[in-house]
């Protein structure tokens, strides 16, 4: 007996009476019990004195008070007002507290007529203007009960922890839900205290009880003066505005830049958990965030025609180009996805990862190296992809001049070797990842990844003379993608974090930015808009100047460039040029359907003759040896010109 006594205290039939999470129900409920006695005493004497009679005929008070109590009791169950924690009461909540007393109010009267009717007799229960007054008594005392609590709550809440005063950059309807979430909350460390006007808003009244702010230089003068130390921005403005042109009032004083996660607008049944998750999430502005440009709209409908239900393939599947195609295929669902990659831990938790969000779809890792032709056949002759995706390359510009031998067999014999398979087995188009630094190449690394795209383009103007329904070859090239391997941010983010210096090769250093999105995105729209043989360019917009870059992630990170953190300028390095060219000098472009994408006219190659060169040259590249390597590189490229190289000397 005495065990099952134990083994029915530790379940949880009386777990909520014990549980933290509920006693400040029970308190909310039996403190609006009091507050509703208390509201009731104060009408009956109110009542009392203004009917102007003795009462005595009536039920004695404190019968009448318990009959109240008990009714009120059973409507606050029914709008369940015990439910909401008091710190973060609402409308809604003041709504439910407000209809219940109402609610007990009106039923006490009819039921105070019903017996009145009944025993024909005036002196009733109640007196009906006392529970008309109770009602009015009783809302505004739980009212003022509530809002008394929440005040004292968020001043005890500012003054025991470091809340900053924020500004929220808009006032549409993603500015006014940051708002509400901020104020809802009462734990946050942001508080909002007003907003900065959109640029075609000129008005100058509230919102939410919060001013509205012009962005002019004064309003830098009057954050100072109220103690503002932040604006947040939600992602839905940073597409609407210029980030860097309109940020930089705030970035170059000192002002910390916020944004939120994506969040539809906020509303009450979100609850608290989701608030606080929000919340949680809110964080610095990053410079990608700065560069970022609107992203490219795909034409989904073509590309679904060329990836649902058929074989996909992605060589260099875990690099950061390669893993973001894979995942934007995954979202037309293909057939089957075959992940070839080198790296076995990146793959592995690539794998693991599509595996985990896309379970209705097969994905299939290949650890396989490009450059091994036996591996590449055994794959083709396996899986038969009808699309192939090729990314794998080696892209470091200065280790691929230390080793130029290697940058041919991955660059140049890699993309052979699939682009052979993908024409010996039919596959339906073939579209190769290549960079801006092809165009008028300096280095080993663009010089081998142009020879590439000459080797796939003149491989399908010979094989459509004999088919014309052969392999579809498309080119795409890049400028720096932010955030990928080795990209300058992340390593100028370690920079900062070491406490400096930030190192820049060249003051006038300039390159084109884009985002991983954005340069996934134009591989899948290059592969439903090219007919073979093209190579597509995007409208990389405005090149950044690295050296202003590295000055706005000092910023970014709440520093002072030259202060904090110094930049020090250490020289181009071998191979290196000041400005990216995204067409050769002979080249011109022509628009596409897309606005973003441009297609460049470029020269056409002789297979015949370049594919006996290039064998040459990855004979003499297995060989190991560098000069005569980089040399045959020169012959097929005769506008690659080294920079700031040992190669110079072969120009």
């Amino acid at each position: 007996m005495k065990r099952k006594a134990i083994e029915i205290k530790k379940s949880d039939i009386f777990a909520h009476w014990v549980n933290i999470d509920y006693l400040p129900r029970w308190g909310v409920l039996l403190l609006d019990l009091l507050i509703v006695l208390i509201s009731f005493i104060i009408s009956f004497h109110i009542g009392e004195s203004i009917v102007g009679y003795d009462m005595s005929t009536k039920l004695p008070v404190w019968e009448q008070a318990i009959a109240v109590v008990v009714t009120q009791c059973i409507f606050f169950w029914i709008f369940h007002t015990y439910a909401g924690i008091l710190r973060y009461s609402t409308f809604i909540d003041t709504m439910k507290a407000a209809l219940s007393v109402g609610s007990t109010g009106m039923i006490l009267i009819i039921i105070n007529q019903i017996i009145k009717v009944a025993i024909h007799n005036q002196n009733a229960p109640f007196l009906t203007s006392v529970l008309l007054i109770y009602i009015f008594v009783g809302v505004t005392l739980l009212f003022g009960w509530r809002v008394t609590i929440k005040t004292i709550f968020e001043y005890v809440s500012h003054q025991s922890h470091n809340v900053k005063k924020v500004l929220i950059y808009g006032t549409k309807s993603a500015g006014l839900s940051i708002a509400k979430m901020l104020q809802s909350n009462m734990e946050s460390k942001y508080k909002p205290v007003g907003f900065i006007a959109d640029k075609n808003d000129n008005s100058n009244h509230n919102l939410l009880g919060m001013n509205i702010y012009k962005l002019n230089e004064d309003l830098i003068e009057k954050m100072k003066e109220k103690g503002i130390s932040c604006v947040i921005v939600s992602p839905i403005k940073m597409k609407e505005i210029n980030p860097i042109k309109d940020l930089s009032i705030f970035i170059n004083n000192g002002i910390q830049i916020l944004t939120t996660p994506y969040f539809t607008d906020y509303s009450e049944k979100d609850g608290e958990t989701n608030i606080k998750e929000v919340i949680g999430r809110i964080e610095s502005i990053k410079v990608e965030d700065l560069l970022e440009r609107p992203v490219i709209d795909i034409d989904t409908e073509n590309v679904e025609a060329i990836l649902k239900n058929h074989i996909v393939m992605v060589t260099g599947a875990a690099g950061s180009i390669g893993s973001e195609i894979v995942r934007q295929v995954a979202k037309h669902k293909p057939q089957m996805i075959i992940l070839v990659e080198m790296a076995e831990s990146p793959l592995h938790d690539l794998t693991v990862d599509l595996r985990r969000k896309y379970t209705e779809l097969q994905f299939v890792p290949v650890i396989a190296d490009v450059r091994n032709a036996h591996m590449m056949e055994e794959i083709f002759e396996e899986f038969h992809p009808h699309v192939v995706f090729h990314a794998a390359a080696y892209k470091h510009v200065p280790l691929m001049e230390d080793f130029p031998t290697q940058a041919i067999l991955a660059n140049v014999l890699g993309t052979k070797n699939v682009a052979d398979c993908a024409i010996k087995y039919k596959a339906e188009r073939f579209v190769m990842v290549s960079t801006d630094k092809a165009v008028n190449p300096t280095n080993v690394m663009g010089a081998s990844k142009r020879i590439a795209e000459i080797y796939v383009q003149s491989l399908f103007l010979d094989a459509q003379k004999t088919n014309k329904n052969c392999t579809k070859f498309i080119t795409t090239r890049f400028g720096n993608v932010l955030g990928s391997n080795g990209s300058v941010v992340p390593f100028f983010k370690k920079q900062i974090a070491e406490g400096g210096p930030v190192t820049v090769t060249h003051p006038d250093i300039i390159r084109y930015f884009m985002t991983i999105p954005e340069a996934s995105c134009l591989v899948l729209e290059a592969a439903t808009l090219g007919d073979g043989g093209e190579i597509f360019c995007f409208d990389m917009g405005q090149p950044v100047r690295i050296a202003d870059l590295a000055e706005n992630m000092i910023r970014l990170a709440g520093l002072i460039p030259g202060k904090d953190i110094k930049i020090t300028y250490t020289g181009l390095r071998p191979g290196e040029k000041l400005y990216e060219e995204l067409l050769n000098q002979k080249e011109t472009t022509i628009p596409t359907k897309n606005k973003k994408i441009l297609m460049a006219k470029v020269r056409e190659y002789d297979f015949n003759i370049v594919s006996v060169d290039i064998q040459n040259l990855i004979e003499e590249a297995q060989k190991g040896k560098i000069f005569p390597t980089v040399q045959m590189m020169k012959q097929i490229v005769p506008e690659y010109k080294s920079k700031n190289s040992i190669y110079e000397k072969l120009d």
